[in-house]
Order: structure tokens, then C-alpha cells, then sequence
């Protein structure tokens, strides 16, 4: 009798931020638009590199030590990192996952981030602040999708865990989390309105 089995699972980590703590979403929210207003080496930055919105991933670093509501951020992360790596059964030799970078994303209306990957990265992840109605979901990229070579196309309906991209929409107070190598982006968002995120990298100390 024939046996299929599924191999080499990507996982994908899903959360409420607050499980891990009391992060008031409107604090967070007005804390990231308020850094984004003071920070006028970040803001030159996308300029200069034709970004759209903001993002504080090119000019601060201790976002942590900012505001103490990205303290508590830090804090609930760690936690949910510490849980995605305990169900990837990830042998840590003892030690930890650390945070290594931690940054704000404000997407204008037509904004996006195209498709890419964190190197040098064993988590990433992203929590989401603001996402009005229309703000575009996290698309997930097959990581097999270069060595499909002459493959037909899946089916439309086909299953979830066999579709070249899985689109995932969050809401506001989730947590998502993935291995840095696995390929996303954000599409355009049709928003009229900010959609406002804080994403971040652990690696292995």
C-alpha cells in the first residue's frame, strides 16, 4: 500500500502579544509615531533610499531604552521566541535566543516591502500596532520555490500547505514569528491609513 508523507515542515508561529504581558496597543502605537517624528536621521535615511513611510531599521539601535513600553515589548518577545523555539526542537547547547535588532515600520498608503529574507538570523517576526481595514498581509514564499524548476502550477483550492505563497492577516496585538530564512514581503498597502508594525531578529548567543 502506497504511504505520502509531509517532509521538512516550514512552521509558522502565531500569538497573541499579550500573552506574554500587558503591552497597551495605544502607548506602543503613540510611542512608534512619536519616534518616528523625532528620528530625523531615520527619516533622511528613507529619503535618501527611496523607502517608503518610515522604518527605524537604518538609525537606531536601543529602541528598548527609548521607551520602557519597548522594554516590556522586549520582555513578551522573549517569551514567545523562547515557546517557537521549544516547538522547532532546536538543540540550544544552553544558551539562548537573543535579540539583536528590534525596529518600527509605518507604511503610507501604496507602501510595501519587497520580498527578502534576514540573514546572519535563526528567528524573525513581526508585531503588528495598526492595521486598518485594507493594510496588506504578510506574504510567506515557498522556500522551494527556486528548485521548482519545470513544476505545473498548484491548484487554486489545492491545500494550504502545498500553495507556492500563504498570505497571513494579522491583527492588531499578534505576534508572528518564522525562521529568518524563510522568504516574505509585505505587499502594497491599499490603506488609506498608516499600517504601523515592530519586526525583529533573534540570533544564537
Amino acid at each position: 500500500m502506497s504511504q505520502i508523507e509531509s517532509l521538512f515542515v516550514t512552521r509558522l508561529y502565531r500569538a497573541a502579544l499579550n500573552e506574554f504581558g500587558d503591552i497597551p496597543a495605544d502607548e506602543l502605537e503613540t510611542s512608534c509615531l512619536s519616534i518616528a517624528e523625532d528620528d530625523e536621521a531615520g527619516q533622511d535615511w528613507c529619503e535618501e533610499n527611496g523607502y517608503p513611510g518610515y522604518t527605524s531599521y537604518a538609525s537606531l539601535s536601543d529602541l528598548p531604552w527609548r521607551f520602557p513600553v519597548f522594554g516590556d515589548l522586549v520582555a513578551a518577545l522573549d517569551r514567545h521566541v523562547a515557546a517557537f523555539a521549544e516547538d522547532l526542537e532546536f538543540d540550544l547547547d544552553g544558551r539562548d535566543l537573543k535579540l539583536e535588532d528590534i525596529w518600527i515600520n509605518i507604511l503610507p498608503e501604496g507602501g510595501m516591502h519587497a520580498s527578502h529574507i534576514h540573514p546572519h538570523s535563526v528567528i524573525s517576526g513581526t508585531t503588528y500596532v495598526s492595521m486598518p481595514e485594507g493594510a496588506s498581509a504578510l506574504k510567506l514564499e515557498d522556500p522551494r520555490s527556486a528548485r521548482m524548476m519545470a513544476a505545473p502550477t498548484r491548484l487554486k483550492d489545492g491545500r494550504r500547505e502545498l500553495q507556492p505563497f500563504i498570505y497571513v492577516t494579522p491583527k492588531v496585538g499578534d505576534v508572528l514569528l518564522w525562521e529568518s530564512w524563510l522568504r516574505h514581503e509585505v505587499p502594497m498597502n491599499m490603506s488609506e491609513n498608516e499600517r504601523i508594525s515592530v519586526s525583529f531578529n533573534y540570533g544564537w548567543a
